[in-house]
C-alpha cells in the first residue's frame, strides 16, 4: 500500500495521465454526480436551470428546430438539457457514459411522456452517418479529453451531422485558472463524495501551462484500496480552437463567450464555438 501511495504522488503526472478507476460510471461516485446535476442552483455537474433554459432558448433560435430538427446532446446526464431541447420541439437524442443518470433520463422522459431517445455510451465511439442536424457538447467536457481523442471525437460528430448541420460546444479559456498556483492538501471523511467507506482525500492541482493544460488530481484512501482520480482540462485559446475545428472539416464558425450567445471577449473565462458542417445556409 505505501509503494503503491508513494508511486500515485512522489511525482508530477504526466499529461493525460488515466485515472486507475472510473469516475463517471463509478457506482458510488455517480450518486454524488446526479445529485449535483439535478440540483438547479448549482453550477456543478450542469449549470443552474435557469442558464440551462436561458442556453436551450439561445441554441433554438439559431438552430430553429422547425430548420434543424434533429438533435443529438453528448454528455447529456439526466437529461436536464434534453428535455428541455424536446419542448422546444426538437427530436432529441441524449449520449452519456453514466449508467445512473441515462437510467434517471429515461424514467424521467417516460413519467413525463417525452419521447427522448437515451443512449448509455461513451460518445468516442458514435459512428452516425449525417444523422443530426445539431450535435452539442456543453459545460467544457472537451477540454477533459486528450488531443487525439478531441480530434477523433470531432471527426465522428462531422460525421455525424448532415450536410449544413451545427455543432454547438463551450470550453474554458486560459484566463479561467489564471493566477492559480499548483497546490497540496488533504482531508479526512467517514463518508462523502468520493467513497462511502471512511477515508482520506490527497489532493493536488497541478500546471501544464506549456499546453495550457490544468490537473485536479484526488488520490482517495480506504482501509483496502488505493485510487486515483485525474480530471484534466484543457483551456483554448480561440485561434486553437479554430484550428481544430477546421481540421475535422467545419468550413464556417462563430464564437461567442458562452452557450447562451453572450459577447465573445478575448478577456473571458469562457467560450462557445458553432461550427457549421459545409451543405446549406443557416436560415
Amino acid at each position: 500500500m505505501i509503494n503503491k501511495l508513494l508511486n500515485y504522488t512522489s511525482e508530477k503526472p504526466e499529461v493525460y495521465t488515466a485515472s486507475t478507476s472510473k469516475f463517471w460510471d463509478d457506482e458510488h461516485i455517480s450518486k454524488g454526480m446526479l445529485e449535483a446535476h439535478l440540483n438547479p442552483e448549482w453550477d456543478a455537474a450542469t449549470r443552474n436551470h435557469n442558464f440551462v433554459t436561458k442556453s436551450v432558448e439561445w441554441i433554438a433560435s439559431i438552430a430553429s428546430p422547425v430548420t434543424y430538427p434533429e438533435l443529438l446532446d453528448l454528455g447529456c446526464g439526466p437529461g436536464i438539457y434534453a428535455e428541455k431541447f424536446y419542448i422546444s420541439g426538437y427530436h432529441v437524442t441524449g449520449m452519456d457514459y453514466s449508467k445512473r443518470s441515462i437510467e434517471y433520463a429515461i424514467d424521467s422522459a417516460k413519467n413525463n411522456n417525452m419521447p427522448i431517445e437515451y443512449i448509455y455510451q461513451n460518445y468516442l465511439d458514435i459512428m452516425y452517418q449525417e444523422k443530426f442536424d445539431v450535435i452539442t457538447l456543453i459545460y467544457c467536457d472537451f477540454g477533459v479529453m486528450s488531443n487525439q481523442d478531441r480530434n477523433t471525437l470531432l471527426k465522428r460528430i462531422y460525421q455525424a451531422l448532415k450536410p449544413g448541420g451545427i455543432f454547438i460546444l463551450d470550453v474554458f479559456t486560459p484566463n479561467q485558472y489564471k493566477g492559480r498556483e499548483e497546490s497540496k492538501d488533504w482531508y479526512y471523511s467517514e463518508s462523502g463524495f468520493w467513497s462511502e467507506k471512511p477515508h482520506i482525500c490527497l489532493n493536488s492541482f497541478y500546471r501544464y501551462d506549456d499546453s495550457n493544460t490544468i490537473l485536479d488530481q484526488t488520490v482517495v484512501i480506504t482501509e483496502d484500496s488505493i485510487e486515483y482520480y485525474n480530471i484534466w482540462d484543457h483551456t483554448f485559446i480561440k485561434e486553437e480552437l479554430e484550428e481544430e475545428l477546421q481540421k475535422a472539416g467545419f468550413t464556417s464558425l462563430d464564437f461567442y463567450g458562452d452557450v447562451a450567445g453572450d459577447e465573445y471577449k478575448a478577456d473571458g473565462n469562457l467560450m462557445c464555438a458553432v461550427a457549421k458542417k459545409k451543405g446549406r445556409e443557416v436560415e
